[in-house]
């Protein structure tokens, strides 16, 4: 249980959050990403590591996970915006469109809610590719600690 000038340090900082604050990171889904997040996740789905399978699928090459998208988006929260001891409460996640390899994705997270008697950011999370395409969109809430 954190003590009381940690809660208040905490509920200083989220108010210092504003709606419309904004932060996002970048990176390219490479082969040896896909592979290794089949690995951590255990989801050996052959559209994501099998070219010839995924070549008969809709999407007619291979996909990344749809989560190794959105853990993007946990990276932006823990890093960036809010930042370190950010804990998520919850996460909505629609997948729009499919990560491909090769893709270079931004995870960005906007503010759009900050309550003002607890440490609790609402954001608008949002990952697109290098064409702007939006893949994933969704909304997070998280305590800042």
């Amino acid at each position: 249980m954190a003590d009381k000038s940690t809660q208040t340090n905490s509920l200083l900082y989220a108010m210092n959050l504003k709606v419309g604050d904004t932060a996002s990171i970048s990176k390219q889904i490479t082969d040896d990403a896909i592979r290794a997040f089949a690995e951590l996740s255990g989801d050996h789905n052959p559209v994501h590591l099998d070219e010839e399978f995924a070549s008969t699928t809709r999407f007619g090459r291979r996909i990344a996970h749809g989560m190794l998208g959105a853990s993007l988006i946990s990276a932006v929260l823990g890093t960036e915006l809010p930042g370190s001891g950010s804990i998520y409460l919850s996460q909505t996640l629609k997948f729009l469109s499919p990560v491909f390899l090769g893709d270079t994705v931004t995870a960005r997270v906007t503010v759009t809610k900050v309550r003002e008697d607890k440490s609790i950011v609402t954001l608008e999370t949002v990952c697109e590719n290098q064409s702007g395409e939006t893949l994933i969109r969704g909304e997070a809430v998280v305590l800042v600690e």
